[in-house]
């Protein structure tokens, strides 16, 4: 069953970036950020994925564009998970929210913004999940000082 779920993705969504590969028996495509939700609509309608796993990023330091935002996805129907990655730039870290297909999204959108700076167009709501609020930085970038202190923010009652 999964060796004709890989079949019929490689064949019937084929990103510009090239043709997916697999890592770790799980498919990997690589997209624009123009083909993200385009692709993550498809996965969910015709394909049967109906689980958002996960967002996050990586900070590649020094190359253009910087930063990899990995989406995983799972589907309970032909239980195999797919994986999708896509660039944005240091200088404008946007992307559109998945809130629309997955509400789940909003929370996760909000962590990968929280640790990365990478912000959701669509997702109204990108307070702080795991931060709190007047947190400066993004302390999983690779240039975010190791051995800087925050301010203390009293509690409120």
């Amino acid at each position: 069953m999964a060796a004709n779920v890989f079949d019929t993705l490689r064949q019937q969504l084929v990103p510009a970036g090239g043709p997916p590969t697999v890592s770790r028996g799980i498919l990997v495509f690589n997209l624009t950020p123009a083909e993200l939700l385009p692709a993550v609509r498809r996965l969910r309608d015709e394909f049967g994925f109906d689980l958002f796993l996960d967002v996050t990023a990586v900070d590649w330091l020094g190359q253009s564009p910087r930063f990899e935002v990995v989406y995983h996805f799972y589907s309970t129907t032909h239980k195999q998970r797919v994986r999708l990655k896509t660039r944005v730039a240091e200088a404008d870290p946007l992307l559109d929210s998945l809130l629309p297909l997955y509400g789940s999204a909003g929370f996760m959108e909000r962590e990968c913004h929280d640790m990365y700076g990478i912000a959701f167009r669509g997702n109204q709501d990108l307070r702080p999940i795991l931060l709190y609020e007047g947190f400066v930085g993004h302390p999983l970038r690779k240039d975010y000082p190791k051995q800087q202190e925050q301010p203390l923010v009293p509690y409120r009652a």
